[in-house]
């Protein structure tokens, strides 16, 4: 072999040598005139392999780091979790509460009773009258149950032309902000112990079905329903969550008859709606009786009906008015029933206006019901702090 090929055949095995480190990550220049002997490239090799192991390390004791929670911690001081939250208390489980305060053959009798009875009306197998009668709100029990008492006279007086449920509200939906009821604060004090006032709110409604007076509660959400939805003969849905999807949801699947109310500006289509979409079925979060977060799927509610309460446009309990939500009502294939808030919008917020609206219904066809605002005494319950 002549001095030439020799020097071809080394220059041939360096050139392969170098594209090997070149694909590695290192780059190895060639000069034809200095050619560098095999063992200088292997260690070159060699030290670059260890360079690259040592970046590895580096890189994999970072990720370790970040899944041992050393930035997850730093990432919590940022504040990406909670940022608004003060405070998280536990829940009584629904089932505890049950258990405590059951409901009686007595109880259960007047509840069916009532839920049958505002059926039949609505379905005109009754001729009577539905009147919802009682204070704004609950914040008293001795009171409550005074006013149960003498409201339960009334309602075995007049049982063959009205029959009378008895307001039962627990919980307020504010404009803005404000005392939101018995349930949320029992206390009037801004201590919010809710426990306590489902507790309330569970007796309460035990003693005055016990008396054989069935109960009417307003829902505002899709949890405190099971700790005593079991109580109330019938149930309604105000004027600022009328339109809210999950409050439609909820009612498709309450056990009882259920009025939507108008908005607060008027408007009858978003009950008429509410109306529709309470009658399918539908599914939704909530929790179950274990206080579990469940799924929870409805079959729908046929027995929904719209409450006429006035808004910003002023009064909407004239014949003009159930006429037309009636009209409404039949567009939407629903049965045209139509009941009339007393008070809110269509007394302007008068009292003393109640009867007025009252004397008007009750000439008025096509109004099946009503519902009076009425407390033992005039006023309203203080809040010794912002609630």
């Amino acid at each position: 072999m002549s001095l030439q090929s020799s020097n071809v055949s080394v220059v041939a095995g360096l050139v392969v040598a170098g594209l090997a480190l070149a694909w590695s990550g290192t780059l190895v220049y060639l000069f034809a005139p200095h050619f560098q002997q095999d063992h200088e490239i292997r260690q070159t090799a060699a030290q670059h392999r260890q360079d690259m192991k040592h970046k590895d390390k580096k890189s994999r004791e970072r990720e370790t780091s970040i899944t041992n929670g050393e930035d997850v911690k730093m990432m919590d001081k940022q504040a990406l979790v909670d940022v608004r939250i003060s405070e998280i208390r536990p829940l009584l489980p629904p089932a505890c509460l049950l258990e405590e305060i059951p409901r009686t053959v007595n109880i259960a009798r007047t509840v069916n009773k009532g839920r049958q009875g505002v059926s039949n009306i609505l379905c005109r197998m009754d001729d009577r009258l539905v009147v919802v009668v009682g204070p704004c709100s609950i914040h008293d029990v001795k009171a409550a149950l005074e006013y149960a008492e003498k409201l339960k006279n009334i309602a075995d007086e007049l049982d063959n032309d009205l029959l009378i449920i008895m307001r039962v509200y627990f919980e307020k939906p504010r404009t803005t902000v404000g005392w939101k009821g018995l349930i949320n604060d029992p206390d009037i004090d801004g201590t919010f112990n809710i426990n306590k006032g489902l507790r309330i709110a569970r007796e309460l409604l035990s003693e005055i079905n016990q008396m054989g007076l069935p109960a009417g509660c307003e829902f505002l959400d899709t949890i405190s329903p099971q700790f005593f939805s079991d109580l109330v003969s019938w149930g309604a849905i105000g004027a600022r969550t009328t339109e809210c999807q999950l409050h439609r949801e909820l009612t498709s699947g309450l056990s009882m008859p259920v009025g939507f109310k108008n908005g607060t500006g008027g408007s009858l289509q978003l009950a008429v709606d509410a109306v529709v979409s309470a009658a399918h079925p539908h599914c939704f979060l909530s929790v179950s009786n274990q206080g579990l977060a469940a799924i929870v799927k409805t079959s729908g509610n046929e027995a929904c009906h719209v409450i006429l309460r006035g808004g910003t446009t002023g009064p909407n309990y004239k014949k003009e008015h159930v006429d037309k939500v009636a009209e409404l009502l039949k567009r939407a294939n629903r049965l045209e029933n139509v009941m009339v808030d007393c008070s809110h919008g269509n007394s302007n917020k008068n009292h003393n206006n109640q009867p007025l609206v009252a004397q008007d219904l009750v000439l008025t066809p096509g109004n099946h019901a009503f519902v009076l605002d009425l407390t033992l005494l005039l006023g309203k319950p203080n809040c010794s702090r912002r609630c």
